[in-house]
């Protein structure tokens, strides 16, 4: 017993050394995470813009795409503002190659979506896919490790080679709503069609914006096999 305290002891003494010289930060306000705590502080958590879209099928993400495709439901886990906490994140996510924020904040939405009545009957996770040469460059897919969280809380499986990206193309950031329609019309295709036929799938995304990207992916899948399909993301845009 008293070689079990005594080796937990210098456990935590080398835990707060090692923090002295690599210090935990928090990955959206950058200060010293205290003991516990994981990536995000707790301060910067109450400060997210959590929306409510898991609670209601008529929410500002699914009236974005109303008319435009077929779909079920819809849900953003964050409010994305400029100079808001959750820009800092997705930065993080997407340059600064920390995947691991990915898998968190997908973990976050997750149990959300777990306990949702329109999230229920989900037989995939499909991340948007990045072209080879992109995702070359980033390390990985931001998509991909947000699908990966999703799956870890919500038990469903996740895949990243059944939407697959057949061009490659500029980003989106910097574009208007037309130039994003053209940017990522007919980009996407299905590699495994037979794995989604009369299946529901969620395909998400890290920012939803216009749904530009969103709608060429469910067009992808609609055009090869008998789908239902949902949507989710991490942060929707605020018009």
């Amino acid at each position: 017993m008293f070689v079990l305290v005594r080796m937990n002891a210098l456990r935590k003494l080398f835990a707060g050394m090692g923090s002295l010289f690599y210090p935990r930060l928090c990955l959206s306000c950058g200060l010293n995470l205290p003991p516990g705590e994981l990536r995000v502080c707790v301060h910067c958590i109450s400060q997210l813009h959590f929306t409510d879209h898991h609670l209601f099928i008529d929410n500002t993400f699914s009236t974005r795409l109303f008319g435009r495709i077929p779909f079920y439901a819809a849900g953003a886990l964050l409010v994305f503002r400029k100079g808001g906490l959750a820009q800092p994140l997705l930065h993080e996510l997407k340059y600064k190659g920390n995947d691991q924020i990915g898998i968190e904040l997908g973990r976050w939405h997750g149990k959300r979506l777990k306990e949702s009545d329109h999230f229920q009957d989900i037989d995939w996770i499909l991340p948007v896919p990045l072209h080879i040469k992109k995702k070359r460059i980033r390390g990985y897919n931001q998509s991909a490790k947000y699908a990966e969280g999703l799956s870890e809380t919500m038990e469903i499986p996740y895949s990243d080679s059944i939407l697959i990206r057949n061009i490659f193309t500029e980003t989106q950031t910097k574009k208007g709503k037309d130039e994003r329609f053209k940017n990522v019309s007919s980009v996407f295709g299905v590699a495994k069609p037979r794995l989604v036929r009369k299946k529901h799938v969620l395909i998400v995304d890290d920012v939803m914006t216009t749904g530009a990207t969103l709608e060429s992916c469910a067009n992808a899948l609609l055009a090869v096999a008998d789908v239902r399909i949902s949507f989710a993301v991490i942060a929707i845009a605020r018009n």
